[in-house]
């Protein structure tokens, strides 16, 4: 096995894989609030380069199939109600750049999700575009993981402050204004 694919050092790489990609599922999926990047880096640590950044592609990849799958047909339904003109800009022009680069990119995903499914782009190419996009960045973050021995107090930290500019939405849904109309 090529150096940085896999650490020997980690006894327990199966359950770490298995956990690297449940949590590349979930922080993709939809919406999704939590970051990704700070379990990129961790993992990169633990089993390797390589395997954090395949595994995390693959998590990447399959919540990307399920929004397709779930989103397209959504906002077909609410394009056809509110006749919604078709897209236009750099995303009709290179719809599969703008993917790949907004992919590699820390700049929020999910508007060019929305793009894509309101121009009902095919789910492979779809797909082929986040792969494209995201196994470079994972390349990148498993590898600073990997050659920066960052300590775990570090990345948690760095996780809380992902989380912070999201506190404004989360008080809103958990305590919402009555007195505004």
């Amino acid at each position: 096995m090529p150096a940085g694919f896999l650490s020997p050092a980690t006894g327990n790489a199966p359950v770490i894989a298995l956990a690297l990609f449940g949590y590349a599922f979930l922080s993709n999926v939809a919406l999704a609030v939590v970051p990704h990047e700070p379990a990129v880096v961790w993992g990169g640590a633990k089993i390797g380069i390589w395997a954090t950044a395949l595994i995390f592609t693959a998590g990447t990849l399959v919540a990307s199939w399920v929004d397709h799958r779930l989103f397209v047909p959504l906002v077909t339904r609410l394009q056809a109600r509110r006749g919604v003109p078709p897209l236009g800009g750099w995303f009709s022009r290179a719809p599969f750049a703008v993917l790949a680069i907004s992919g590699i990119t820390p700049l929020p995903f999910f508007p060019f999700k929305a793009l894509a499914f309101a121009a009902h782009y095919p789910l492979g190419k779809y797909l082929a575009a986040i792969a494209v996009g995201r196994l470079p960045r994972y390349l990148l973050l498993a590898w600073v993981g990997y050659a920066v021995h960052i300590p775990a107090w570090l990345l948690v930290f760095v996780f809380v402050l992902l989380l912070v500019p999201l506190i404004p939405t989360v008080r809103m849904f958990l305590w919402p204004r009555h007195d505004v109309r």
